[in-house]
Order: structure tokens, then sequence, then C-alpha cells
């Protein structure tokens, strides 16, 4: 019985133990797969998570490039913007470290929780935007108090800035957030929801250049978010800079002389056709859109009946008015209808068909040529020509002067203008031709539209020997360190149909317009510096044909838009200018001033440069 218990319990124990090493076995064995499946299969994913804990990739937003005039002059940089962002994960527990931030940069709590409610469902660990352009002072608060804003963060990028403001605005543009449409369109693979492009003007057409390309560096954070080291780095490729062609000098003297009126004036460099000056009026600072525009704000500009958004000098489409006379006399020269000895008597109106159609002076102008009819802007002697002419051929000498037809100017949503033709009105409203329209297609009247840009170019073309120009506003492009990277060359874009003789026949008309006696703007010479232009008087509503000898005041609306057209020196033109005033009655009085400012304002610099050939001094006409 004994030997029995004994070995009984023996086979007790070793069960036992066995049991045990079963046990620790599969203990042993389930540990070991489950380590297995963390470190091997799970591994990557693990680790990856565990560096995200402190491994932070942060944006490197790159310099847009800088804007320059001709002579080097900065109009555009950058400025730093200082953003704050919260990494939810880091804040915790975010309402309170929302509740300090507010208290610090004195932002409503409420504002910056709602950033946080619009990126809902966004990764924890992902910065949230909150508040864009805090400005140094509040930068010093949220640095003075870092250690009570767990997860608060600030990210140090360039903002752009228009140095000059309201200074053109126009031919600058502006920036805005890239639209989900341009996001997805394929043309900006390399940027994001949220970032900035140019949305207008130059910003806009040179993007490509300007917005340079994104870095990145890898940062090490501490359970707070604060970065505690840099890991890695790639530096932002800046934007390449541009030169423009424009001279701020006489940018910023014509946005002068237009404060305060509706209107447009370009200047133009004959021999190139380069862009000296491009003003509209009224305008607006660009730097209202820098940091972004409420609802509200952008609904006042375009509810604005001045349209400051509009560029004028671009878009606005105007009856050319008696500038038009330039190419009625040219056609008429070309197609031998008249002559230099060519005589048309003026008393005071024309009568064709039965109707009277009135000169603007009511006395009449008597009996004119050609050069006298110029300076003077006889209607009955250009009634006459054109009628002579005919509405196709005064429309095919306008579109070989560029007008009617875009320039090719790099700016968006140009203006063709329009220069009617029989065949137009026909297919426009089914109704024929009526020769009595050419009389006041004849003198810049009727359907006749034009822009300020096609007018400038048109006179540089004359003055500069019958050559027509592509306007151009890019000068060269340049990179961060100096380097050429494009070039702009002249683009020749034609010639005018007209011969040396005739072209100067007109010049010399110009030259009287200015210098003669009975010139339509005396008010615009120069004694030392001659000048030659043309006047124009745009009908806003049409005249009856017989009036009252004392008609009541006009409306300011319906007041005629004055046109002036000009180059200068008439002999060895450098500029030729092109101006519009809406509803300033007379191009003499209102367009031919600044005109004649502009003109100063531009050579009276070049006179003083080494080897100038300009007189050294400078008297104004008496005339007004």
């Amino acid at each position: 019985m004994e030997k029995y218990l004994k070995t009984a319990d023996t086979d007790w124990y070793k069960q036992r133990i066995i049991g045990v090493i079963l046990v620790m076995v599969t203990c042993m064995t389930v540990l070991f797969v489950r380590l297995f499946f963390l470190q091997v299969i799970k591994g990557q994913e693990y680790r990856r998570l565990s560096e995200n804990n402190s491994i932070r990739l942060q944006r490197i937003e790159p310099f847009r490039g800088i804007i320059l005039d001709r002579n080097g002059k900065m109009l555009v940089d950058n400025r730093p913007s200082y953003d704050l962002s919260i990494i939810p994960r880091d804040a915790k527990p975010v309402d309170e470290t929302l509740a300090r931030l507010s208290t610090y940069i004195k932002v409503p709590a409420e504002e910056l929780s709602e950033q946080i409610k619009i990126q809902k469902g966004a990764l924890s660990y992902k910065p949230v935007p909150l508040i864009q352009d805090i400005g140094r002072d509040n930068l010093a608060l949220v640095e003075v108090h870092r250690y009570d804003l767990p997860g608060i963060d600030v990210n140090v990028k360039p903002l752009r800035h228009y140095l000059n403001h309201q200074s053109a605005s126009h031919l600058l543009g502006y920036l805005g957030e890239i639209s989900p449409r341009e996001l997805n369109s394929g043309r900006y693979t390399d940027l994001r929801s949220g970032d900035l492009i140019g949305k207008n003007g130059i910003e806009k057409v040179f993007d490509n250049y300007l917005r340079g390309k994104s870095g990145g560096r890898q940062v090490e954070v501490n359970a707070t978010g604060q970065v505690v080291r840099v890991l890695d780095t790639v530096p932002a490729t800046p934007g390449y800079n541009i030169f423009l062609t424009i001279d701020s000098d006489l940018q910023k003297k014509t946005e002068e002389l237009l404060e305060g009126v509706t209107g447009a004036a370009v200047a133009v460099e004959p021999s190139s056709g380069q862009i000296l000056a491009l003003v509209s009026s009224p305008t607006f600072d660009q730097n209202a859109f820098v940091s972004g525009l409420s609802h509200e704000q952008w609904q006042e500009f375009i509810s604005d009946p001045t349209k400051p958004l509009t560029n004028r000098a671009v878009q606005g489409e105007y009856p050319p008015a008696s500038t038009y006379k330039i190419l009625t006399a040219l056609a008429g020269l070309e197609e031998g209808v008249i002559n230099e000895k060519t005589v048309f008597c003026c008393p005071g109106s024309y009568r064709f068909r039965g109707r009277n159609y009135r000169c603007w002076k009511r006395g009449g102008h008597g009996c004119v040529n050609v050069v006298q009819a110029i300076t003077q802007s006889c209607d009955v002697f250009f009634y006459q020509v054109g009628l002579a002419v005919g509405v196709d051929r005064l429309a095919w000498y306008a579109k070989a002067a560029g007008l009617g037809l875009p320039t090719g100017i790099d700016l968006a949503h140009e203006a063709k203008g329009l220069i009617p033709t029989a065949a137009w009105k026909k297919r426009r409203t089914g109704v024929e031709w009526q020769e009595g329209e050419t009389l006041s297609i004849a003198i810049g009247q009727g359907f006749n539209l034009v822009t300020p840009l096609q007018m400038a170019v048109m006179t540089a073309a004359i003055a500069n020997g019958g050559k027509r120009y592509q306007p151009q506003i890019l000068m060269n492009v340049e990179s961060a360190d100096g380097r050429i990277v494009k070039a702009v060359d002249p683009v020749f874009a034609g010639r005018l149909p007209v011969s040396d003789r005739n072209l100067a026949i007109v010049q010399k008309g110009l030259r009287e317009v200015v210098n003669g006696k009975r010139g339509t703007a005396r008010g615009a010479r120069l004694f030392d510096l001659p000048i030659s232009g043309k006047t124009g008087t745009a009908q806003v509503v049409g005249r009856k044909e017989e009036e009252a000898e004392d008609p009541p005041p006009t409306p300011d609306h319906l007041k005629d838009h004055a046109w002036f057209v000009a180059f200068a020196p008439s002999d060895e033109p450098k500029i030729a200018i092109a101006v519009v005033v809406e509803h300033g009655e007379h191009g003499s009085g209102a367009g031919a001033p600044i005109a004649r400012e502009m003109i100063k304002t531009y050579l009276l610099r070049e006179r003083l440069r080494p080897g100038s050939p300009l007189v050294a001094e400078h008297k104004t006409a008496g005339a007004n």
C-alpha cells in the first residue's frame, strides 16, 4: 500500500510538472507569435505611427519673384506673414488652449473654434490653420506665452507686398486662393488647397515664372508639439524676377493726372512697342487682396458703379471720335480721293440726301485742305473724304492700323473693339448699310469702337514712319542670381499701307494741331519741344439735326468723352500717348493737358541724361 501511494504521488507530481511546462510553452508560443506579428508583420506600420508622434514634415513656402520697372525700381516685393495653426493632438484640451490664445491675440474663441470645425475629419497630428498674418505684436505675445499654448504653431511665410498703394493696380494684378476648379485643371500639380496664385494682371499672366517651388523640412517635436531639432531640409526654390517695360515715374505721374476722373492713358515707345505707362482710373489697392477679401468686401468692389476693377486701358471700348480722322485722311490720300492740294469748303454743315450733317464749328471752317482739316478737325472735309473712300475701304485701313483687333498684349481679357463694314451690319442687323452711316464712321462716330491701347499703338505707328509693333509689357525674366531666363525682343506686327509721302502729309497736320495758330490742341504746346497730336470728342448721345442756340446743361453722365493722341518730339518720337477721359467733353481741355504733362515727365528726365539731343531749358505754352 505504501509503495502504491509513493508511486501515485510521483505520477501526480509528474503530471503537474508536465502541465505547467505545457502552459509555459503555450504562453511562450503565443507571446512569440504576437511579437512576430507586431515586429515583423505590423512592424513597419507601427514604426511609422511611432515616428509620427515625434517626427513632422513642415512645408517651406517659396519667395515669389519680385516685379521691377524698366529701370530696376521695385514695384512688388514680399514681406513676412506670421500665420497661426493648431495641431489638435498636441493641444489637448483644445478648448482651453483656444480660450487662452483668444485672450492674447484678441480674436473670439468661437471664431478660432470654427476653423477646427471646418477641418473636421482631418488627421489629429495635421496642423489646422487658425488665422493668417497676425502681425509682429501678436507674434510677440504668442511667443511669450508659448508654454501656455501647447499645439499652437507659428508658420512664417512670404506674403505679397505692393510697394506703391493703388499704383499700376490693373497692370500688376493681385493674388488669390486657388479654386477647386483650378486645382483640378491639371495646370497646378505642385499646389494644394489654400495656396495663392495670380488672379489678374501680370501676377496671373506670368504666374509660372513668379511662383517658385515649395520646399520642406523634417523636424522632431516634443510632447507639446514644439520643435526640438531639424532633421532634414529641402530648400524652397524662389520664383523668377520680372522686369516690366513701364517707367514707374511716368506711371505714377499719369495716375496723379487721372486722379478723380474716369478714364485711361497709355504711353508707348514708338521704336519698340514697349509700354511705358498703362493707367486706368479709378483704381484699387492690391494690398486689400493679399490676406483675402471677405464676401462683403468683394461685393462692394463689383457693385461699385465706377467699376474700379475694370482695366479701361485694355478693356474699355469707346468711339474714337476725331482721332479717327487720322485714318480717314490716310485712306483718302492712298486711294487717290484727295491729295495735299485738294480743298473742300465748310459752311458749318454738309447736306447729304436731304439731311444736314453738322460740323462741330457752327460757322464752319471755310475752304481747307487736308493739313488744315486735320489741324482744325473739320468734320465737313472728312464727311466727303469718307463718303468717297467708302466704309469697307476705311475699315481695311483701320484694321491695318490694328483697330478692331486684339493687340496681343500680355494681359487677360483684352477687348478687340469694333470696326464696322457693310457685311458686318447686314450680318448683325439684317439691314443694308446706308451711305449716311459712312459719314459718321469717317469722323469716328457711329459703330466705331476702339480701346486706348489700340489708339496708342496706332499713334506709335504714325510716329515711327508706319511700323506697327505688338505692345510689350515684359522686358525680361531673371533668376534670383541674376541669370537671364527670358528676354523679349520687339515683335513687328505689320506696316501701315501708306506711302512715306502721304504719311508725311498727315504728320504735318498732326504737328499743326498742337503748334499751329488754329490748332485744336494749342493748350498742349511746349515752346521748346514740338508735340504732334489729335483731339477727339466722342458723343455719348447723338446730335440732333437742329439744336437750340442755348441748350440746357448736359448731365455729367451724358457728356462727351474726351480723346487726345500724341507723340513727341515730333521729328524723333520717343513716346506716343493715347488719353481718354470719360465725360470730359473736349479733348483739347481734358485729354491734351494730361498728355502734355506725361510728355514733360518722360522727356524732361531724358534731356538730363548725357548726350541727350533735347534742349536744356523747358517752357510751357501759355494756352490752356
